[in-house]
């Protein structure tokens, strides 16, 4: 019973002396002792908003240099918009520094997400998309066949002086283009790129023998493709068909 109640006395003795010990350090690492008083950032970026960006870290160097919690104001900075990634440090004695890598768009997606030239997309919600950038739409495990697929058809078109402005393909794996122009190309599932080749490979030819607008082009044929044209100072007007052969 005496060894109990020595072990009770000790343990009270030893809180009694932790308190102030406590006390006292909270009060040495707080925000009043080691006040986190100026905000360095670092990146080059263009569209990230710096007043959001210095009111989102606000809270969190408030706490001081050694209650600041890094991962936390990291997270918040990270889902800023336009915010690719972040990385949130303190520097001796006093600042809070943040460093951003913006996402720089290549492509819309859809509806209402933008592709970086990493390959990530990311929300339009609540930013300004810039003007001129292609459309893209898919699935987004396609991303890389995408991309790709826009990159070689632009390098197909460019010498006969046309540009891809979009690029689908749906979930059966279905391809169809749209060029500058207007003009939709439909190329479908199989050997996308062969057929694209083939079709720009007469495309000239086919340009000389009409005083029209190309409209639409069908390449799912096995042997050739089908072409719409629509008359250029009438480009509302009902497309007439010609079959072409490869």
């Amino acid at each position: 019973m005496n060894a109990m109640l020595r072990l009770v006395g000790w343990l009270l003795a030893l809180t009694l002396v932790a308190l102030p010990v406590v006390a006292v350090l909270n009060g040495w690492i707080g925000a009043n002792q080691w006040p986190l008083k100026r905000l360095r950032v670092t990146g080059e970026f263009e569209r990230v908003d710096a007043t959001q960006l210095r009111k989102t870290l606000l809270p969190y160097a408030q706490r001081g240099f050694f209650a600041v919690d890094l991962p936390a104001a990291q997270d918040a900075v990270a889902k800023l918009p336009w915010v690719e990634r972040a990385e949130v440090r303190k520097r001796w004695p006093d600042v809070l520094e943040v460093s951003v890598v913006e996402h720089k768009p290549f492509a819309r997606w859809g509806e209402d997400r933008l592709l970086s030239e990493h390959g990530r997309l990311f929300p339009v919600a609540g930013i300004q998309v810039p003007d001129g950038l292609p459309q893209f739409s898919g699935p987004d495990a396609r991303v890389a066949d995408v991309v790709a697929l826009y990159n070689e058809s632009r390098e197909l078109f460019a010498p006969v002086g046309m540009d891809v402005r979009r690029v689908e393909v749906d979930q059966r794996g279905s391809w169809t283009l749209a060029l500058g122009n207007g003009a939709q190309i439909v190329v479908g599932r199989n050997e996308a790129r062969a057929r694209l080749s083939r079709f720009v490979r007469l495309l000239p030819q086919l340009l000389t023998q009409r005083a029209q607008v190309l409209a639409r082009a069908d390449l799912r044929y096995t042997n050739g493709f089908s072409l719409s044209w629509a008359p250029v100072q009438a480009a509302a007007a009902a497309p007439q068909q010609q079959q072409g052969q490869s």
